[in-house]
């Protein structure tokens, strides 16, 4: 009788253990149904995270590199090419001989002067002699003269008038002969100085027959062979022929024409991105100087940029693009631009919390470009904003939310024009320079917002 209870019992135990494993089941998959059609009821709306990241707002300028200097090296006299040292592409520093030219007067001319000179010197000695004679002479005359004078004195009639006055007349010659050689003494010094200048100039010219590289550079061109006649660059004659031309391509200039709505953002010292596609190597730039004047005809602003290029990599002519950067705001909350909602004059974004509720909250737009806006304040990053038709939402409406994956920084480029680099060789034409796009910027750095209506959504 035992047995048969205990069995009983655990009958009733497991049949009322599976009714409620079904019952509970059953519960279940009806609230599971009853949610997804709920969900399905709930209007979607497009959303994106708040992101920190950058916003950068540059403007390309294309434009062609330019050696730092470029000298035509002429020689300073005329004579025949006896030795040229370099040639095309080759690699000189300054100081270093490139020519020599073959001058045979000049040779004559400074022997002739160091004849002067020693001629010269040789009149100094003998005034020199001169000038101890006389005065060894004056002295002998005047002591002389002097006894007599006292003999007079002591024994007057011992010594006749006549006698006197030829010893003071003797006197007085022989200091006149001593002045006389102390004139000819500072004449022959100055036939000295005169000589010595000479000599100074001829060997000068002699020296200029080796011709020399004024600055470190690239010889881009040469003009003449040995044995060709050189003439001598000291005139304003423009058709003589240099020997050979330099170009200091270690340091380029880079020349832009900045829009003048950006000349704002020009200062001196600025650094620059330059990548040029013939090496395809990017570069680092210096603004160093700017005509601070606009074309009137272009309205833009030259503006020159020195590119170190020490290892010769890019050649004077190639293109470059420069990317001037205007405007950034670094490490910065960003949202989607057609997040933000102009209303009443204020910007407003919609935020969904945890439970998707829609929020209406006033933020702080700083920077804005093309995809993204900065937000100073109102938002933290990894908050949910919904992106577009926001006329379609309320404050507190719940929705179902679609992420919409949105890059975190931007660079909004805009371009520019390129400068015609024939400019300084033409006199009565203008310049001719590609106009640059149209672009506006505000005085903080910010874009004015577009497609964009108060209470409306973007």
């Amino acid at each position: 009788m035992h047995s048969y209870c205990a069995r009983l019992a655990t009958h009733v135990t497991a049949g009322c253990a599976a009714a409620f494993i079904a019952l509970t089941f059953t519960g279940c998959r009806s609230r599971e149904i009853r949610e997804d059609a709920r969900a399905a009821s709930l209007p979607t709306a497009r959303v994106a995270a708040a992101q920190r990241g950058n916003i950068d707002h540059v403007l390309s300028l294309a434009g062609q590199f330019q050696p730092f200097q470029m000298v035509d090296v002429h020689p300073k006299v005329s004579g025949y090419m006896r030795t040229i040292n370099v040639d095309i592409g080759d690699i000189v520093k300054e100081g270093q001989t490139l020519a020599t030219i073959e001058v045979p007067e000049l040779k004559a001319q400074l022997q002739q002067t160091v004849f002067q000179v020693d001629q010269s010197k040789q009149e100094i000695a003998r005034a020199q002699h001169e000038i101890s004679r006389a005065e060894a002479q004056h002295q002998a005359l005047h002591g002389e003269f002097e006894r007599l004078q006292q003999a007079s004195k002591g024994h007057p009639g011992l010594i006749a008038q006549q006698e006197l006055d030829n010893s003071r007349a003797g006197d007085l010659s022989s200091e006149a002969q001593v002045d006389s050689a102390r004139a000819a003494l500072a004449a022959a010094q100055q036939h000295l100085g005169a000589a010595q200048s000479e000599s100074q100039r001829v060997e000068a010219l002699h020296n200029y027959t080796h011709v020399v590289a004024p600055i470190s550079g690239v010889v881009v061109w040469r003009y003449a062979d040995t044995g060709a006649l050189i003439q001598g660059g000291s005139n304003s004659n423009t058709q003589d022929l240099p020997i050979v031309r330099l170009s200091q391509s270690a340091l380029l200039r880079l020349r832009l024409p900045v829009p003048e709505a950006d000349v704002r953002y020009v200062h001196a010292g600025d650094l620059i991105t330059v990548r040029v596609d013939a090496v395809n190597r990017s570069f680092t730039g210096k603004v160093v100087r700017f005509t601070r004047e606009i074309s009137p005809e272009t309205r833009t602003m030259e503006t020159e940029v020195d590119v170190q290029n020490k290892d010769l990599a890019i050649s004077a002519g190639m293109y470059a693009n420069a990317m001037l950067r205007l405007a950034s705001a670094q490490s910065v909350v960003t949202i989607p631009v057609e997040a933000v909602v102009i209303r009443g004059g204020d910007h407003v974004v919609y935020v969904l919390d945890e439970s998707n509720v829609v929020h209406v909250r006033h933020v702080d737009v700083g920077m804005e470009g093309n995809k993204l806006a900065e937000v100073r304040s109102g938002l933290n990053p990894g908050e949910r904003v919904i992106v577009g038709g926001q006329d379609h939402y309320r404050e507190g409406q719940t929705v179902a939310p679609v992420v919409a994956p949105e890059p975190a920084s931007e660079t909004q480029q805009e371009t520019g024009g390129t400068i015609d680099l024939n400019a300084d060789s033409q006199t009565d034409n203008a310049p001719e320079i590609q106009a640059p796009n149209e672009h506006s910027a505000s005085g903080d750095g910010r874009k004015p917002s577009r497609n964009r209506a108060d209470g409306g959504a973007r």
